[in-house]
């Protein structure tokens, strides 16, 4: 495979998921966008590391993607810096946990904002140049609950259910124009950002990090591992090929057999 001449955006690309399909793209000759929050110096450290590790271009934006203005003029200045933007990845996300009667208005709104509209803001300015170049690859992050729910997450199962919806409606939209649309459904993976919660849950709930990670957060899947950021990376290599030509439409679980049942 070659990504050579291509340009890929992923939003929610300085750690974790993002950053591993971001490296994926450059490792196949893409220039990469890659976007989020973090410490600076971090970012810089992982911008540049991928332009001296794959010899490709790599640009941060700082784009706060919860604004509407700020999400599409992500696409708009990367298609200004790079003359396209031929493989979109809406990636970013934000998560919170409460009763529905007690979900804080605000932070319902967040996770709209970044979990669902900024797609909707970042694909709405790619699409009409992947139309006048009649190629483009639209790649959602869902999740699990993109096909499922859990309890307490009202907010975070009703972005990922829209972005399902939006990936369905964009691929037939685009279906004669060169353009796929998909969503990958990750259940639970193992990021940075996991791990980091493993021994504040353990502590609250009188358990074993060993126990929290088989018995909270791997409940659901039935092979009890977590999914791995290179496991997701290969697939949205993949979707982002032109082998991958004829998949559209599609919510694709990574999920350990989580939604099988």
């Amino acid at each position: 495979m070659s990504l050579k001449s291509r340009t890929a955006v992923v939003t929610g690309s300085t750690s974790g998921i993002g950053l591993a399909i971001a490296r994926a793209y450059a490792r196949e000759g893409a220039n990469v966008v890659i976007n989020g929050f973090g410490d600076a110096a971090d970012i810089e450290k992982e911008r540049l590391g991928i332009e001296d590790e794959f010899g490709v271009k790599a640009f941060y934006s700082a784009a706060d993607l919860s604004k509407a203005d700020e999400a599409f003029n992500l696409v708009v200045e990367a298609e200004k810096t790079f003359g396209s933007v031929d493989i979109l990845v809406n990636n970013a996300g934000v998560q919170f946990v409460s009763p529905v009667e007690e979900f804080p208005v605000e932070k319902w709104n967040l996770i709209i904002a970044l979990n669902l509209s900024a797609a909707f803001h970042t694909i709405r300015a790619a699409v009409p140049g992947m139309k006048q170049r009649k190629f483009g690859r639209i790649i959602n992050t869902a999740s699990a609950h993109a096909l499922v729910a859990s309890p307490f997450k009202s907010a975070y199962v009703a972005a990922k259910h829209g972005i399902a919806g939006l990936t369905k409606t964009v691929a037939l939209e685009t279906a004669t124009f060169g353009i796929t649309a998909n969503a990958i459904a990750p259940g639970y993976v193992w990021t940075p950002l996991v791990e980091k919660q493993i021994p504040d849950t353990a502590k609250a709930r009188g358990l074993t990090e060993e126990q929290v990670k088989k018995d909270v957060l791997l409940a659901a899947q039935p092979t009890k591992e977590f999914v791995t950021v290179d496991e997701v990376a290969a697939l949205a290599l993949f979707l982002a090929s032109d082998e991958a030509r004829s998949i559209t439409g599609t919510v694709i679980p990574v999920d350990g057999g989580w939604t099988a049942a």
